[in-house]
């Protein structure tokens, strides 16, 4: 695991017809980017749904950057009920999307297995704001729930190991489940989706409730009487204690 370039982000505040907000981008992909790229009605047919894991907020889109995923920020549990999309307004450095391009540019510039970020943006409306996020694809990526039934799988472990970088980076995933946890073609595993996420002082109790979250939603994923995640999430447990001993170990020598 090596560093990589930083992206040298753009910040650009803009009015129209819809209101006001901002957009934050990589120049160096999206040289001409515009709030309308976070629009899905701006990809039109090209936008493809990500059907696993989210609430169908999520698509697949391509342009001269490459290939990349458009997500919407939804909200979940009681909250969906008063508005599906809409974010009390609290300030520009409390926008979700924000948040999550600069954190994901951060951990994406340290060399972590995390898609870059290629632009975030907001619109105000009222008190509230909409967000969205556009992010690199991962070519092949297939989601770990893929192995429930394979505990023997390379995966599991690749996965611990992403995992424990992560971690050892001080960085807590605010929802680690196993449609968030992507392995590529050779193998590798990556991380996906860190809004809320945040950086946090080493601690054993947030590490152990972040692999508690991916269990649960591992055993949730498998149903009763099917229980070979078992066998590989201990796999990934293992390969998780060993590779973040060797990172701290490591970390205190130098």
């Amino acid at each position: 695991m090596g560093t990589r370039p930083a992206i040298a982000a753009i910040e650009k505040t803009f009015r129209d017809a819809g209101g006001d907000g901002a957009i934050v981008f990589d120049p160096a992909r999206l040289p001409q980017a515009t709030p309308d790229w976070l629009e899905r009605a701006f990809w039109g047919e090209g936008a493809q749904p990500v059907v696993a894991g989210g609430r169908g907020a999520a698509w697949f889109v391509q342009g001269e950057f490459g290939e990349g995923v458009l997500r919407h920020y939804r909200r979940g549990g009681m909250a969906r009920h008063l508005s599906a999309d809409r974010y009390l307004w609290l300030g520009p450095g409390r926008v979700r999307s924000l948040r999550e391009f600069h954190l994901m540019a951060e951990l994406h510039a340290a060399g972590l297995r995390v898609p870059a970020p290629l632009m975030a943006g907001y619109r105000r409306e009222g008190l509230g704001y909409r967000a969205a996020i556009l992010v690199e694809r991962i070519p092949g990526a297939r989601p770990l729930h893929d192995w429930l039934d394979e505990p023997a799988a390379r995966a599991w472990e690749a996965a611990g190991m992403s995992i424990a970088q992560l971690h050892h980076a001080g960085v807590e995933h605010a929802d680690l489940n196993a449609h968030n946890v992507l392995l590529d073609d050779d193998g590798w595993a990556w991380l996906i989706d860190f809004d809320r996420g945040r950086r946090r002082p080493p601690a054993a109790a947030w590490r152990k409730a972040n692999l508690a979250r991916l269990a649960r939603s591992l055993a949730k994923l498998a149903g009763p009487g099917r229980d070979g995640w078992k066998a590989g999430f201990e796999r990934l447990r293992h390969s998780y204690e060993r590779t973040l001993l060797h990172a701290d170990d490591h970390a205190r020598r130098d």
